[in-house]
């Protein structure tokens, strides 16, 4: 079997997270992924400086492997009709330019849908296409405040407050923009008709809220930060043993019964401040502090290998490399080695979903800035004497 995606041909004209993130997933699915890089400089991740890989910026490499590349200046007109001939004969333009950037220069979905009725053009933006915010530009950090996910990230509402550590909003939106282009790749194929694609990193915080825009519908107020707990069972939170944190899942009355066989105090339930959960969550605090007395008795290992007899839902916390070595990461091949023409060998996050007929890509490197410049207007038609011709000009890198 061929990889889901195979034949499909995706224009990426996106930097930095969102966009390369939906390019990275559709590229592993088997889509052809032509990185459009502007010049001079290409992706800003390029100057994300440090970490490298033998001078390659670690951050470029990670957001753009399995893809091909193309160094392309749109501010020139030849440039454009470069790209115009490109979209002809492609299925998908994804894109994260600031509202209007693509119509001022002239190649907007009007001017695209024109020349190939069947692209779906793909727009990931800070707070969506449409509303009071539309042209204002989108960074994780401010999404992450005003879609509330910082006003329940943190210790306590009296701390300052807390992002997620990972851009969540930018890789959630890169994928909720992958999601949009494979529905819109199936009405495609039912009618014919291409379409736009429109999402967003406030919409991407928002849909993180779901359990606390629950408790805010039904009681009228906010949830604030609860640590490692969670806003509707406990105890679900993080634990601190002999030597090291873990975390503890006892979410419903069975675990919660497991929790208490494993540590021995089965007297705990029958104490009625902690014989339901709606019990637990209100006398939260004097639980915690009770099972960390029990819980600080032994190291974690021990503890994880009790609970793990018993059926409890339990793990580590594990640091970045910590989990780069879990046997069930190596397993799951989500740490993976890739090979790029001047970086050399790179480490990547692999591919997140696992099919049992259909193939994924082989993962390669990220490219060098415009080192399928050549290859890639060949396949657009360009004949090799044109090709120098835009190289001598610098349309082309």
């Amino acid at each position: 079997m061929s990889a889901s995606l195979k034949g499909i041909r995706v224009l990426e004209m996106a930097q930095i997270m969102a966009g390369p993130t939906c390019g990275l997933l559709l590229a592993d699915l088997g889509a052809e992924v032509i990185k459009i890089e502007k010049t001079p400089g290409g992706d800003d991740t390029r100057n994300f400086l440090p970490p490298d890989v033998n001078g390659i910026s670690a951050a470029y490499l990670m957001m753009n492997r399995n893809k091909k590349g193309i160094a392309l200046n749109l501010k020139d007109k030849e440039g454009i009709e470069i790209f115009k001939t490109m979209i002809k004969n492609s299925d998908v333009v994804l894109e994260n330019f600031r509202k209007g950037t693509l119509e001022k220069l002239g190649i907007g979905y009007d001017v695209m849908s024109k020349i190939n009725p069947k692209i779906i053009l793909c727009e990931i933006s800070g707070y969506g296409r449409t509303g009071p915010y539309a042209n204002k530009g989108g960074f994780d950090l401010v999404a992450q405040g005003i879609s509330g996910l910082m006003s329940i990230t943190g210790e306590d509402k009296n701390k300052p407050p807390m992002k997620v550590g990972a851009p969540l909003t930018d890789i959630t939106a890169g994928l909720l923009a992958a999601s949009g282009i494979l529905a819109a790749l199936i009405h495609r194929d039912k009618t014919g008709e291409g379409q736009k694609v429109d999402t967003s990193l406030f919409e991407a915080g928002i849909v993180h809220t779901y359990w606390q825009s629950a408790i805010a519908g039904a009681t009228g107020e906010s949830p604030g930060p609860l640590g490692s707990a969670h806003p509707l069972t406990a105890p679900y939170q993080a634990f601190q043993t002999k030597d090291k944190w873990i975390t503890i899942g006892a979410s419903n009355q069975n675990t919660w019964i497991m929790l208490l066989k494993a540590i021995n105090r089965q007297d705990l339930n029958e104490n009625e401040k902690f014989s339901s959960n709606a019990n637990r969550k209100k006398n939260l605090k004097e639980l915690v502090e009770i099972l960390n007395k029990e819980l600080v008795k032994k190291p974690s290992k021990e503890w994880l290998k009790i609970f793990d007899e018993n059926g409890l839902p339990c793990g580590p916390i594990n640091s970045i490399t910590d989990m780069f070595i879990d046997p069930q990461t190596i397993e799951r091949e989500m740490i993976i080695e890739v090979n790029s023409k001047k970086a050399g060998t790179s480490k990547a996050v692999g591919m997140p979903i696992k099919f049992s007929k259909s193939k994924t890509e082989k993962s390669k490197g990220a490219p060098d800035l415009g080192e399928h410049t050549r290859e890639i207007m060949k396949n657009f038609g360009y004949k090799d004497d044109q090709i120098e011709e835009f190289f001598s000009k610098k349309i082309i890198l």
